[in-house]
């Protein structure tokens, strides 16, 4: 008889499938490292040798260039934390409490809100008409509500909430909390939050990424510099650099040869990591409740 691993895989099924798992890996986590060392790599060993994992020449020309915005530069790193952190909690609250409603069966206009949810993730009131109402009706302009507003009900987020609650509260717990006296929020925070762990921390994760990397929004309704978040901060370098080499031939012979040496290719790849290296950061600490989300309508109870 083979030997066999928990009583279910052989030890030579167990040896490949690590194998195929590493190296999946190895193809998730290649380019990554890729980035980074083109982002080390010097303009001109670019230009003559092309990208590959090991450079003619190593430079930290285009790290050196971001850390010339000086102040600007961690003001925005700030702007982005802050307005992650108070964005995703209050967008994951809003559609927790939304997604409950939904959830709950004796709720009167449980069918009504469901379709005005739905509906939205079908159709929408356009570009010009959402700036009017953002900027000149709520005063969403040159503030931290003008980064955080726009993006906080997602509908999507939404129907995702409401299966997992369905799929993951039993209705009987509701019953049982409802003849304990235990009020709607109180069952919501206290009982239902808890099992919805695995759910709330995948929402959590997606809201968190959708502000990390918006920066539209802030294009639209930022003109301060104070409240300028890191991904526009940065778009807006990599068009200047663009921009400047792509006219460097207008500006002078010698003005020229100064253009022609800025970290066009290795910039944007610093860039890259710059936004990218805090949410592979973080992601380990959702990882177990995603991993769980994802199995959880694989067991029955």
């Amino acid at each position: 008889m083979k030997r066999k691993l928990d009583n279910s895989v052989s030890l030579p099924a167990a040896v490949i499938i690590n194998l195929l798992l590493a190296a999946f890996c190895l193809v998730c986590i290649i380019p990554f490292i890729f980035v980074i060392i083109i982002s080390f790599t010097s303009e001109e060993s670019i230009r003559t040798v092309g990208y590959s994992f090991i450079p003619a020449e190593w430079s930290l020309e285009a790290y050196r260039y971001v850390l010339e915005l000086g102040d600007q530069l961690w003001r925005s790193y700030a702007n982005s934390f802050l307005v992650t952190i108070l964005g995703t909690f209050l967008s994951v609250l809003t559609v927790m409490m939304y997604a409950y409603a939904l959830f709950r069966k004796d709720f009167r206009y449980r069918g009504f809100f469901t379709f005005f949810c739905f509906f939205t993730m079908l159709f929408g009131g356009g570009l010009a008409p959402t700036y009017m109402v953002c900027k000149n009706l709520l005063g969403l302009s040159n503030n931290y509500a003008a980064l955080i507003v726009p993006g906080l009900l997602n509908p999507f987020h939404v129907i995702v909430m409401r299966t997992f609650f369905q799929t993951s509260v039993p209705d009987s717990l509701i019953e049982a909390a409802a003849i304990d006296g235990s009020g709607e929020y109180n069952t919501l925070f206290r009982i239902i939050v808890p099992i919805a762990k695995p759910g709330i921390a995948t929402v959590s994760l997606l809201t968190a990424l959708g502000y990390w990397n918006e920066w539209f929004i802030a294009m639209l309704y930022i003109r301060d510099a104070k409240y300028i978040p890191l991904q526009y901060l940065l778009m807006k370098m990599q068009n200047q650099v663009d921009f400047l080499v792509k006219n460097s031939a207008m500006i002078g012979a010698e003005a020229a040869n100064i253009m022609s040496s800025l970290p066009k290719d290795s910039l944007r790849m610093a860039l890259v990591v710059l936004i990218v290296l805090p949410i592979a950061c973080a992601y380990p600490f959702f990882q177990r409740y995603i991993i769980s989300g994802l199995t959880i309508g694989s067991v029955k109870g």
